[in-house]
């Protein structure tokens, strides 16, 4: 069975940084979209970032990038984003989803585009 476990979160300060991996295991689609969300208490849950599989491409919020870097290692199954000059607005629960090839990059916004999703990482961001 498809797993998609997230790790890296924790508590840090203001302007610090965190590394969250996400490892796939299990049988997934051979070239997926693999991207980032997450959501805040009381929020509706957001698009963060996403990397296509096939050729590496990646896609970030406007707000979020060159603060947040989205990579993959394909030799691990894994995914990181790695997050910069955190703010107490990225407070949020980190989850990592997988979904089918498409060259459509206005679909990886979109939540429901996704069809596996891990358990979630909590970052916490203390001002």
């Amino acid at each position: 069975q498809v797993q998609l476990v997230e790790s890296g979160g924790g508590l840090v300060q203001a302007g610090g940084s965190l590394r969250l991996s996400c490892t796939v295991s299990g049988r997934i689609f051979s070239s997926p979209i693999m991207g980032w969300f997450r959501q805040a208490p009381g929020r509706e849950r957001e698009f963060v970032a996403a990397i296509r599989w096939s050729d590496g491409n990646t896609y970030y919020l406007d707000s979020l990038e060159g603060r947040f870097t989205v990579s993959g290692d394909y030799g691990k199954n894994t995914m990181y984003l790695q997050m910069n000059s955190l703010k107490p607005e990225d407070t949020a629960v980190y989850y990592c989803a997988a979904g089918r090839q498409s060259y459509d990059p206005n679909t990886y916004y979109r939540e429901r585009y996704y069809d596996y999703w891990g358990h979630g990482t909590q970052v916490t961001v203390s001002s």
